[in-house]
Formats: structure tokens, sequence, C-alpha cells
């Protein structure tokens, strides 16, 4: 997939450029799928099928002359997921032979967490926690489809869901913590972030930056807590009136900058174990001092503990994934010496790693 910015542009003009495209396609070994236009935030969204992204580059550049910005590997199932198809609209208005339409990328993402399953069936065991989850997941998908909302497929125990419409977003929302709370599912410790995006920004996967703020926005969120981006609560802001409610987080625009930066460069170093706040700092272009005091301002933690507890959450994935061993685990994740690892795992989820394996398999 592909995103050209065209000051602008017209739905008419695109499906001329479209064709053009479809005439060229076989000479760079593509296929033309479909594409999205908003004319208002004068963005265009090709999907092709391409051996490379240098064809796709090449196809266009011949065909009318417009460069993409950026090119990314998509699948096409997890476009259908999104964004709801991947040909033109059944629907689609035919002018000059040409299919013309216009359809927004734009969708409002829900992301949701709960506390892990693996310590659940620890604390409560195998029985309750299976009837929390089925209770959790018949929840929230009888909600997802009372509002619209695309289920997108992938694995774990979160659900990422895909929305028009960010007032539903929202609704669907409040509606899943209601009946969580009404069912007493609080133990699970849900969490739901919102955000909205286009499908290509920065990351090179699909809606990556608009599920990264979501996420972010997880993981800052107390149990049971709605987090929403600066741009969806100005979306909603004559459907719903936020102020006010409780269990609601919302932050600044430069706070969730500084937050998905946070975060990134976590991803980025959490794997080093020669990583210390010294390099965070600098990787943030901000003082030590600047970096603690907004850290703990926007996650409730130091630098030191943060960096600490992603490792910890993904010496978990690690787990999760295959059967490593406590060494393994301790070299992937940063830390400095296995029985140092055991005594944070232990302090943290109360039990030790290898209990955690155990529980796993």
């Amino acid at each position: 997939m592909d995103v050209h910015i065209v000051p602008g542009v017209k739905a008419r003009d695109v499906a001329e450029a479209h064709r053009k495209d479809l005439f060229h396609e076989d000479e760079f070994g593509c296929k033309c799928m479909t594409y999205w236009i908003d004319e208002e935030r004068e963005n265009i969204f090709c999907l092709i099928e391409a051996p490379t992204k240098e064809a796709v580059e090449e196809m266009h550049s011949r065909a009318h002359g417009l460069v993409p910005h950026k090119v990314i590997e998509v699948s096409s199932s997890l476009v259908d997921s999104f964004l709801g198809r991947i040909y033109d609209p059944a629907d689609a208005q035919i002018i000059d032979g040409m299919k013309v339409f216009k359809e927004t990328s734009l969708r409002v993402l829900m992301v949701t967490i709960i506390n892990d399953p693996v310590l659940l069936q620890h604390q409560y065991g195998a029985e309750k926690t299976t009837e929390w989850l089925q209770q959790c997941n018949t929840i929230i998908r009888k909600h997802i489809a009372g509002y619209d909302g695309r289920e997108v497929e992938q694995g774990g125990d979160s659900f990422i869901i895909s929305f028009t419409s960010a007032a539903k977003a929202v609704s669907c929302a409040i509606t899943i913590l209601e009946e969580f709370k009404s069912n007493n599912l609080d133990t699970l410790g849900l969490k739901i972030g919102i955000n909205s995006g286009e499908p290509v920004e920065n990351s090179d996967s699909l809606f990556g930056d608009t599920i990264h703020l979501a996420g972010c926005m997880c993981d800052i969120a107390k149990n049971m807590q709605l987090a929403i981006s600066s741009n969806v609560k100005e979306l909603v802001a004559k459907d719903h009136q936020l102020n006010g409610r409780k269990n609601l987080l919302t932050l600044a625009p430069q706070d969730e900058s500084f937050l998905q930066l946070l975060f990134s460069k976590l991803n980025e170093s959490w794997q080093d174990p020669d990583f210390d706040i010294d390099d965070y700092s600098r990787a943030m272009a901000v003082s030590k001092s600047q970096l603690y005091r907004k850290t703990i301002s926007l996650t409730g933690l130091s630098p030191n503990q943060l960096l600490k507890e992603f490792r910890l959450e993904k010496a978990k994935d690690l787990m999760k994934k295959q059967r490593h061993n406590i060494s393994q685990i301790t070299f992937e994740t940063g830390f400095s010496s296995p029985s140092y690892f055991t005594k944070c795992f232990k302090k943290k989820y109360n039990l030790l790693p290898m209990a955690y394996l155990d529980l796993l398999h």
C-alpha cells in the first residue's frame, strides 16, 4: 500500500490516474486492486499487488508521474479487516467509463488489553479464568457488532477493532466498560485505548502509528479506564460530553507525542543490557531530570522502573512464543543476570519465572 499527498486532489483526477496505472500495470508485474481518496485531507492510498516497492514507484512514475511518498508491505486480509474491502466499491459511479468514488481511509481504532490470563490462572485457577475470558470475549464481540466495528484478526488476548465513526467507537467502549462493571469483571483489568489515523504514516506496518499510540495510552491507563487520544476527543466533541466522566484518560497532543517517543525508544533498545538512563535521555533529546519528571507524570514510574517493567513484559512474551530457559530470557531481555531477572520477576508477578513457564506449558 502506498500514500500520495496531493494538494487540491479530486476524485475524478484520481480515477483518471488509476486508469493510467491499469494501462501500465502489466509492464511492471503489478495489479492495481483499489484505492481510497480523501479530498478534505488531500491524500490517496493505493492497494497494489506488486513484486517490489520499486515496481510500484516505477509504474506510477510511468503512468502519471505521481510517485508515492511512502510504500509499505501489507497483507490483503489485514487491509480488509481494517478498511472493509480490497477491491473497488460495488456502488462506485461510472463516469466516462471510469469508476469514480470518494472514500476516506481514516479509521478510528480501539485497542483493548486485559490482565495476563496466565497470572489470572495462577491466582484464581484455570476454571474461573476460562469463565471470565469467555464472558470478556462475548461482551466485546457483541458490542463490536452493535456499533458497526470490525475486529482485526490478530493473535493474543487483546482486541483491535476498526470503526469508521469516532462517536460509535467511543459509545462502544463506554458500553463495554459498563457491562464489565455490571458483571463484576473488574478483576480482568480491562483497559481501552482509542485513536484515529491513516493506514500509512511513519510506521512500516499498516496503521502502525495509530495502534502504537492507542496501545501506549492503554499501558498508562488504570484498570477499567478508557483512554482517548486528542484527535478522537475532537472528533466526538459534538456527540459525547466527556468532561467530568469518570475513568477517562485524555492527554494533550504534546504529551501524546512524548509518550509515543518514550515507548518507541524502549522498543528500539530494551534488549541492550548497556542501555541506561543516560542513553534514554539522549535518545529522547531531553535532560535526565526532564526525562524523570515527564515519565513520572505520564506513567507513574521512573524511567528505570519503566524500562525494567517493559523488559519483564517482553520476557513473558518470549515465554509464550516458545519455551526458553531462564538464561536465554535473561540475555534476550537485557537483564544483567539470571538471579536479578528472577528476583525482579518474582517481585512483580508474585511467582517465579519457571512457575510461569510451567503454567504456559
